[in-house]
């Protein structure tokens, strides 16, 4: 059984390999909680896309410990994980690439912001543009829509976009040198061999929780399906090298 404290080794260890491709990943977290809080609820209702373990959502209770936060994603692991490490969070398992997965969070009225932190891009261009538009339907008028990832726009300024590249991988240079954490299917490979997750792996396999498809990586495959799901304003919040959080208003 996977008790407390072993989840909370491997979410330290989680966030530790996550910031080997994220130097910045605390700053682009403070930001995205800075633009929830800048809404000026007490206690927003916050869905969190493509959640993980619950690292964005913790943050997030800390400095907002009324917020009504919802975990979403579809990877049975994750979610066991992000449960015994953080009890104060609601996790809901639904894979966003299949309609009706709002009727999931049995919301009680429109939530006041979405954000995601490095999950959308893992869906492809025709399914995100589903995910937003059914996203849409439970977000208020005026609500938010912060997704911080990596982004590129080599389709509309080749030369900025390597740009971008340059800026993140001196970032990353600057902070690791030749320490860098541990990799993402190192992590992954501990974690299958732990047998305190036999039973959460076994569920993994057939969960529909795998990486299929490709990639929405483009900038422009966000906007464009933001636009189209009527979301009214678009922009860039913040942004070092291509790693940016991209910010969209529902009209």
């Amino acid at each position: 059984m996977l008790t407390h404290d072993a989840a909370m080794e491997w979410m330290a260890r989680w966030d530790r390999q996550q910031e080997g491709y994220l130097p910045d990943r605390e700053e682009r977290f403070t930001v995205l909680i800075d633009a929830v809080e800048a809404l000026g609820r007490p206690d927003p209702v916050v869905i969190d896309l493509g959640c993980g373990p619950g690292s964005l959502s913790a943050r997030l209770l800390e400095r907002l410990p009324e917020a009504r936060v919802v975990c979403v994603d579809a990877d049975p692991l994750l979610i066991g994980l992000g449960r015994a490490a953080y009890p104060g969070l609601r996790f809901v398992s639904a894979d966003l690439r299949r309609a009706g997965w709002t009727e999931l969070l049995e919301l009680d009225g429109p939530a006041d912001a979405a954000v995601s932190t490095t999950a959308l891009h893992w869906i492809s261009g025709p399914e995100l543009k589903n995910v937003y538009a059914e996203l849409a339907t439970v977000l208020r008028p005026g609500g938010l829509l912060l997704n911080g990832d990596h982004m590129d726009t080599e389709d509309a300024t080749p030369a900025l976009s390597r740009l971008e590249h340059a800026v993140h991988e001196r970032e990353t240079e600057r902070t690791f040198g030749e320490n860098r954490p541990e990799a993402w299917r190192a992590w992954w490979d501990a974690i299958e061999a732990d047998p305190a997750l036999a039973e959460l792996n076994e569920a993994r396999t057939t969960a529909g929780a795998d990486h299929r498809g490709s990639e929405s990586r483009l900038l422009s495959d966000h906007v464009k399906a933001l636009e189209e799901a009527g979301f009214t304003e678009i922009g860039t919040l913040w942004q070092r090298g291509n790693n940016r959080l991209l910010c969209g208003v529902r009209g």
